[in-house]
């Protein structure tokens, strides 16, 4: 695992005793990450009481085609916000490339396309985002709340939501019962 400055297209990982109960054992795709501030989405947590094709129906769209999915808490940020993080064969306006972990976008063209059944092929749906001012992810790096893992698309589609924070740290090598909730200090 590295600390590398930018993140985009990898996966964030809450450390064991996070200093942020609301990211408590969270996964983060991140997004956008530059010397502004970072973007992530997250894909560790399911919202409960709500699915899919309601927001479909909330939003004015025909849910048609579109299977009842999950409805995935994105962050705390503009909880009202959707946005899909998507495989990379369905671009459209306001879709950003998150080489190499997916794509992602946020226009309501992507929710049409997904109830039409022409959408990506492989998607999923969050309300909201985790964001960071210029600099602020990385002083919460060095204070043992976030680590970084590598791009897993696995882990974002095939994974099922409550495993996906155990699967990242055994995907970077690393048994997450080991992992030890504070850090030392010299």
């Amino acid at each position: 695992m590295t600390t590398a400055r930018f993140l985009a297209g990898r996966l964030l990982l809450a450390m064991p005793g996070m200093f942020d109960p609301r990211f408590a054992r969270a996964v983060i795709a991140m997004c956008i990450h530059d010397e502004n501030g970072a973007l992530g989405i997250g894909i560790g947590r399911v919202h409960q009481g709500l699915r899919f094709r309601a927001v479909l129906e909330q939003a004015g769209i025909d849910p048609g085609e579109a299977p009842d999915a999950q409805v995935l808490v994105g962050g705390p940020v503009e909880p009202q916000r959707g946005f899909v993080l998507h495989s990379t064969d369905w671009g459209g306006h306001g879709t950003v490339d998150v080489t190499p972990l997916c794509a992602l976008s946020f226009s309501l063209d992507v929710l049409r396309a997904i109830a039409e059944g022409r959408g990506p092929a492989r998607w999923l749906f969050a309300l909201g985002y985790a964001g960071w001012g210029e600099g602020q992810l990385e002083e919460e790096m060095r204070e043992h709340g976030w680590a970084a893992a590598g791009a897993h698309p696995e882990i974002l589609f095939d994974t099922p939501v409550a495993e996906r924070w155990s699967a990242a740290w055994r995907a970077e090598g690393i048994d997450p019962a080991l992992l030890a909730s504070e850090t030392g200090h010299a």
